[in-house]
């Protein structure tokens, strides 16, 4: 079989008009948890409920403030993760209301804080790499490039209140007065607690007896796992029976981890998750043994045997943290999450041959599981839902024709800050490796937003992933135990 060559391609001009007219780009607001009773009587069951949930902390009873301990986002998994600690203030609102900031302080692998202060902006363009002169041939397969959004777009915005900086908490007895709290809001851990809370109060209120049902669903940041700061916007989208295309920016940490943590997130609500991934079918037997093991070196071993990770031209889909990402699905599905994974590319082929065969694949384990929702991350030329692209107007992508088949489907491009990617480009010569790109700070959290009707190439909004890092081939990570293996 012909190695896969994926080229990241700057395509100016002609794409200038296409993006202009895609439309305001909007987030979903975001409402505070409100709570009926007194401070007094909601804040034991708030430090009921983080006790439940295995949250060691320290109080300051006085001032209704608690703070956890640092813990490791997918701890226990073999992929290093960022930590998250979280602060509860109570906030009396009345003499019979109140409400409870739930504040989630974060920092990455190497121990740098993460902040989210950052007001949305959509201004500017953002390019894979340097200007390429025209456009690739022959035997040269064109998987991605990036739309350039004109300045006159207007910005994206959070609601008030989302990000927290320089609050000062009074915590004496924590040994930390006057500290300054930097951190975001995270709403959904509020209303998770909200929901659990309020119907006690309630039943306490009216005299009923007894402990309500406890949920049967494990919740977002609860005893086994961490998911990180909620992906804004996700929450309402990702149901039963939709279908959402990510198309991405290959070779960078961030969009194989937001894969891992929308995934988490969604599959910790209960509703059940299939993750699909560019990858050839040839490697889904060996994906599904991977998925369903226990993670062992062996295991990890067979995963990276596959001839995918030794691509002569590693484009990004076989990076270090496309094996992560495995690893991360992996570990949640054996937390008891109901979390499954395949694979749809079909390298042999090419042009629209190839998109169909994608869009079979795909279509048969969507309608395979009517019950799910699907997250599936590819290229950012695949879930174009309209036909056409600058070199082939009649060309018709993997999404178009998926478009017709599953009316629930949704297609993201990818938004990102500026950074670097692991790209391969075309010019004298064909070369891989690690490549500047440019793009547009839209703050550090994570989050999806629509389009009030989509763009002339098809895409319903964007899914954006903060500042990108390259992330080398995986074929270092998995050389040695494979040899080890036989």
């Amino acid at each position: 079989m012909r190695a896969a060559i994926f080229i990241s391609v700057l395509l100016v001009g002609g794409l200038m008009g296409c993006a202009s007219r895609q439309g305001v780009l909007r987030l979903e607001p975001q409402e505070e948890a409100v709570y009926e009773h007194p401070l007094e009587e909601v804040w034991p069951s708030v430090l009921a409920w983080m006790r439940e949930r295995g949250f060691p902390y320290r109080e300051d009873a006085a001032n209704f403030v608690l703070q956890t301990e640092w813990r490791e986002e997918f701890a226990g998994s073999t992929v290093a993760g960022y930590w998250h600690r979280y602060t509860v203030i109570g906030r009396r609102e009345g003499p019979a209301r109140s409400r409870v900031w739930i504040i989630r302080s974060s920092r990455s692998p190497n121990g740098a804080p993460v902040y989210a202060a950052k007001q949305p902006n959509w201004e500017v363009s953002r390019f894979p790499g340097s200007v390429n002169d025209g456009l690739p041939g022959g035997e040269f397969r064109v998987e991605e490039y990036d739309v350039q959004m004109p300045a006159g777009e207007p910005k994206l915005r959070f609601v008030p209140q989302e990000s927290v900086t320089g609050v000062v908490l009074a915590m004496g007895s924590l040994g930390a007065v006057s500290e300054s709290l930097q951190g975001a809001r995270d709403f959904a851990m509020e209303w998770v607690l909200r929901d659990h809370v309020v119907p006690e109060l309630d039943a306490r209120k009216q005299g009923l007896e007894g402990r309500t049902l406890a949920a049967t669903k494990q919740e977002p940041g609860n005893v086994v796992i961490e998911c990180g700061m909620p992906v804004i916007g996700l929450s309402t989208r990702a149901k039963e029976g939709q279908v959402m295309l990510l198309g991405e920016l290959h070779g960078t940490r961030e969009v194989p981890r937001f894969v891992a943590l929308s995934t988490c997130q969604v599959a910790s609500r209960g509703t059940p998750v299939t993750v699909g991934l560019e990858m050839p079918v040839e490697n889904q037997e060996r994906v599904r043994r991977f998925i369903a093991s226990a993670g062992t070196e062996h295991d990890h071993a067979l995963l990276m045997e596959s001839p995918f990770w030794r691509s002569p031209y590693p484009d990004g889909r076989s990076s270090e943290a496309m094996a992560q990402l495995l690893e991360q699905l992996r570990w949640l599905r054996a937390q008891g999450l109901d979390v499954e994974v395949f694979v749809f590319d079909h390298p042999e082929l090419q042009g629209e041959a190839r998109e169909a065969a994608m869009a079979r694949s795909v279509q048969a384990q969507v309608e395979a599981g009517p019950e799910r929702f699907f997250l599936i991350s590819t290229g950012n030329i695949h879930p174009r839902t309209q036909p056409g692209l600058p070199w082939d107007l009649s060309y018709r992508p993997m999404g178009y024709m998926l478009a017709r088949k599953l009316p629930s489907l949704l297609s993201l491009d990818v938004a990102f800050d500026s950074g670097t990617a692991w790209i391969c480009s075309v010019g004298e010569t064909l070369e891989c490796g690690e490549r500047p790109t440019k793009g547009q700070d839209n703050g550090d959290r994570y989050f999806v937003s629509f389009f009030e009707q989509p763009s002339e190439a098809g895409f319903h909004g964007v899914f954006y992933v903060g500042a990108v890092s390259a992330s080398p081939p995986a074929v270092r990570l998995g050389s040695s135990h494979a040899s080890d293996s036989k």
